[in-house]
């Protein structure tokens, strides 16, 4: 069974820092590009940022240079580290994990909320 299991969400005020953590499990990590989305309130899912498994990264214009993804393959995390938040970075954010052998296979996570108060 995949599971993607997100933590680290919460509230915090502008400025601040989160970091938020995805750990998978029932998939080869490795061959899967993985990436953090987020939903607001009455808004499409956006990708934020994304990383390959050999560590090349993307990201939304919006963040660069406030966030950072990470991953370890060695323990099957993703790790979206958030600074200097800002209100508009509330959201639901998820974890995803894609691949293409073939065939596009794809996960989500449950999400976790981040709130950013003014």
């Amino acid at each position: 069974q995949v599971q993607l299991v997100e933590s680290g969400g919460g509230l915090v005020q502008a400025g601040g820092s989160l970091r938020l953590s995805c750990a998978a499990s029932g998939i080869i990590f490795s061959s899967y590009i993985m990436g953090w989305y987020r939903q607001a309130p009455g808004k499409q899912r956006e990708l934020v940022a994304s990383i390959t498994s050999g560590g090349s990264t993307s990201y939304a214009d919006s963040v660069k240079g406030r966030f950072t993804i990470s991953r370890d393959n060695a323990k099957n995390t993703v790790i979206l580290q958030m600074t200097s938040l800002k209100p508009e970075d509330t959201a639901v954010y998820y974890c995803n994990a894609i691949r293409w052998f073939g065939t596009r296979t794809e996960y989500w996570g449950q999400g976790t909320q981040v709130t950013v108060s003014s």
